[in-house]
């Protein structure tokens, strides 16, 4: 017996001749134990009917709808509830045929095949035996696979999608990994059970980490308090857990888990989804009005922030949606994205382009002539920019004043420029040339004398109206290209170091779902001229999440990770500011934006001290080029150590820059 269970069980699948046999064995059973019952076990009457030819009758139905229906084909031991079931269907249909037959031979007054009664036990008794071998093949073979030597894990948070989860991790994996409990935060289901394994509350966890030796934490649920998160994370470090998200049913989990992998084949830990608040992203409807019937544009389309922001400008589902970049395939993938998540069909217009080429830019307005223009494109990494100070100011000045300058004479209602903290008190290129953009986009509101608007461009648009321009100012953003945790994951994938740039560096906790999410939120709010700046949440030590990503990633931090610290790179500062000591904020009605009050400047004058900053630019005259950018930005007090000495010569602005009010 053991050595034919042996056999069943190596096999890839039984032959369908097999199955076949066996069910119409089983058929032929139950109709005998129809009759037994119908005659009270009394084997003297089976002498009063033709059993032999009812076997045959129903042999021949039976093998018939069999092969209809190809129950012969399935592979018992890995099919699920709807296997069984459809194993019942042909010998319903083989009930509803006998039962005809019998009404057609009554009514034609001769002999019916079977009695009624016996037809129902038969149905009733040969779809318990079909279902019931179906499911002792099933336990026969999980119960074997189940002793192997496995990895246990467990999965936490109780819900529809837990059984499911705990299916796919067995199963998929080949019975490598065992599920062996449930875990819930409040204890209230402490004590059942879900298909025979034990709930037990979190803080009953640590013995059972202890005792069972788990390796691995799945979540099942997604939305977490924080302290929750918080309590599930301290007790998984202790014991050396690893926390995963909960993978599509389609996923490998050999993938995921992989005994014995190296540390190159670790998964990804994302910060943001184990640790932080969970945020979901919900427009509120004031958003949603203003945007859906509104033809947008938006530069710099396939980085993250302008993605992220494509993604949820989508859901509005407007007027068109003008994606623009200069990384073909990333505009083709996102492209391919959006359609396959949003439909938007036609409405989805992609413009291949470089926003510092004025010819294409102006081909862009007037081919769709956007209503509303999201300004994301911009060089942003801090050390390259230090060594490209000309290419800075081409891209992240020139570019963003020619977008401004187009707005304003293709009449768009609002033109938003996504700026950043680096901006306020710059000490580095990339935050002066921010702030640059960002004097501009404020001084070419509020000049006194309006653009002198084309007749041809107004007779297309008709809309003749001032442009109102904006600038949201936010912060480092976690998983944002380039930085952090990013950084950090590869780092571990090669076996480390990590590296940190100093012990008490800070950034900021917000994700770039919720940055992208205010960002929207001040198109509809602003009315021109404004700097909006958003309560990016407390700032957490760089230092504090090298850690949690070293032991969220299964790794001890110093001992089978190293972390580094490598020193401030060239511009970089401790920790970037909101406010500049000159600068004052008032709230909105969105506790987590708020209204920067800073100084304003002369229109005339700055867009002439621009363009001569432009124009040197355009030369690479880059000494030249800080020296003019410090006239603009009395501020920025350069961290490089190639312009510091120019901080001991001051260069003083020019009074003529600033307004007559002084702009506070």
């Amino acid at each position: 017996m053991k050595k034919l269970k042996k056999y069943l069980l190596h096999l890839k699948a039984t032959p369908g001749w097999a199955l076949l046999t066996i069910d119409l064995f089983l058929s032929i059973l139950a109709l005998l134990a129809a009759y037994l019952f119908w005659f009270n076990f009394d084997l003297l009457q089976f002498q009063k009917i033709d059993f032999v030819k009812n076997i045959l009758v129903l042999t021949i139905i039976n093998s018939t709808l069999f092969y209809l229906f190809r129950t012969y084909q399935d592979i018992i031991r890995f099919s699920g509830a709807e296997g069984t079931f459809r194993s019942i269907i042909p010998i319903f249909f083989s009930l509803v045929i006998l039962i005809i037959l019998n009404l057609v031979l009554f009514s034609l007054k001769k002999e019916t095949i079977m009695p009624l009664p016996v037809l129902f036990e038969y149905f009733f008794i040969a779809g318990f035996l079909l279902t019931s071998y179906r499911h002792v093949v099933q336990y026969l073979y999980h119960t074997e696979k189940s002793k192997r030597e496995a990895v246990n894990v467990v999965i936490y948070g109780v819900q529809y999608n837990s059984l499911l989860l705990k299916k796919n991790i067995e199963e998929t994996s080949d019975f490598e990994f065992r599920v062996i409990a449930f875990i819930e935060e409040d204890g209230v289901l402490a004590g059942k059970s879900v298909n025979g394994t034990h709930i037990i509350s979190l803080k009953d966890a640590p013995r059972l980490f202890k005792e069972r030796a788990v390796k691995n934490l799945f979540f099942a649920k997604n939305n977490f308090e924080l302290q929750e998160r918080d309590a599930v994370y301290g007790i998984c470090a202790t014991y050396g857990i690893k926390l995963l998200k909960t993978p599509f049913i389609k996923d490998n989990v050999q993938n995921v888990l992989g005994s014995g992998r190296s540390k190159k084949d670790q998964p990804e830990v994302k910060l943001d989804e184990l640790i932080l608040e969970t945020f979901n992203v919900q427009q509120n409807q004031h958003v949603i009005d203003h945007l859906r019937d509104k033809k947008i544009l938006i530069t710099g389309a396939a980085g993250l922030i302008g993605s992220e922001l494509v993604r949820q400008i989508a859901a509005v589902y407007p007027a068109s949606l003008i994606i623009c970049d200069q990384n073909e395939t990333g505009l083709y993938e996102l492209e391919i994205e959006i359609q396959q998540k949003f439909k938007l069909g036609n409405a989805l217009k992609l413009y291949l382009a470089d926003i510092r080429d004025e010819y294409s830019m102006n081909g862009l307005f007037s081919m769709y002539l956007p209503q509303v223009v999201i300004h994301a494109a911009a060089y942003k990494q801090v050390p390259l920019l230090e060594n490209s100070t000309s290419e800075a100011i081409r891209n992240n000045v020139s570019g963003t004043k020619m977008l401004a300058d187009l707005s304003e004479i293709f009449g768009v209602e609002r033109f938003l420029f996504i700026s950043s903290d680096k901006a306020t008190s710059p000490s580095n290129i990339m935050g002066a040339s921010k702030r640059i953009a960002e004097i501009y986009c404020q001084a070419i509101h509020k000049r006194h004398t309006p653009p002198v608007w084309d007749e041809g461009i107004i007779q297309m648009s008709g809309r003749p109206k001032r442009t109102k321009f904006i600038v949201s100012r936010f912060g480092n953003a976690l998983g944002y290209h380039g930085t952090l945790i990013q950084n950090m994951n590869k780092q571990i994938a090669v076996g480390g170091p990590v590296t940190v740039a100093h012990p008490d560096s800070l950034t900021y906790s917000m994700t770039i779902p919720e940055s992208c999410s205010l960002i929207l939120e001040t198109v509809s709010m602003g009315s021109g001229g404004e700097i909006f700046v958003f309560d990016m949440g407390e700032p957490i030590k760089v230092l504090d999440i090298a850690n949690k990503v070293i032991e969220l990633s299964g790794y001890i931090p110093e001992k089978e990770v190293e972390i580094r610290f490598t020193g401030l790179k060239q511009g970089e500062k401790i920790f970037d500011e909101i406010l500049f000591q000159e600068e004052d904020i008032s709230p909105t009605f969105n506790p987590k934006i708020q209204h920067l009050k800073v100084v304003e400047y002369n229109y005339e004058d700055i867009s002439r001290e621009i363009d001569l900053l432009i124009a040197l630019a355009a030369k690479n005259q880059d000494i030249e080029v800080l020296k003019q950018m410090k006239r603009i930005v009395p501020e920025f007090i350069s961290n490089n150590s190639i312009y510091e000495a120019m901080e001991e010569q001051r260069i003083a602005p020019k009074a003529s820059l600033f307004s007559a009010t002084g702009g506070i």
